[in-house]
């Protein structure tokens, strides 16, 4: 049962930086002993993602696996980065970079939004956060500066 939804709204557009957001959180989660999923829109986004996870911090080390039709879930992996939920049972945390409410919200206790200033994204998250609420979860709001930092 989903417990918690968190927006995350950066204060800019600036390619990549919800990527590298989006790996401070999973990274976050990972100390906490969370299981995290990062959901992204498409393919090349997920690998995106995946690549960046080696690199975007140099004194942390974030055990993550790419997930795919080859690539199920794998239970002692804490961290996965996919572009479609099917395969996934469950998650601490599900960290959305994709434009769509996730199906089966109970598989999460928490979901994170990832929203930058872009305006369509923008748009998107007003559908989603409003979906939210619909469904009697109160999602809690975050204004980051241009760095990601509140």
């Amino acid at each position: 049962m989903t417990e918690r939804v968190d927006f995350y709204v950066l204060g800019s557009a600036t390619d990549g930086q919800r990527d590298a957001f989006a790996c401070r959180l999973a990274e976050k989660a990972y100390l906490k002993d969370m299981r995290v999923l990062v959901w992204c829109a498409d393919e090349a986004r997920a690998q995106a993602v995946d690549e960046l996870l080696w690199t975007f911090n140099d004194r942390s080390f974030v055990p993550h696996r790419l997930c795919g039709p080859e690539a199920p879930p794998d239970a002692s992996t804490p961290v996965h980065v996919a572009c479609e939920l099917g395969g996934v049972e469950s998650a601490d945390l599900l960290v959305n970079l994709s434009d769509r409410l996730p199906d089966g919200l109970e598989r999460f206790a928490r979901i994170a939004e990832v929203i930058d200033a872009d305006g369509e994204r923008r748009r998107r998250g007003r559908e989603r956060f409003k979906a939210y609420r619909e469904r009697a979860l109160a999602p809690h709001t975050h204004q980051l500066d241009e760095t990601g930092e509140q």
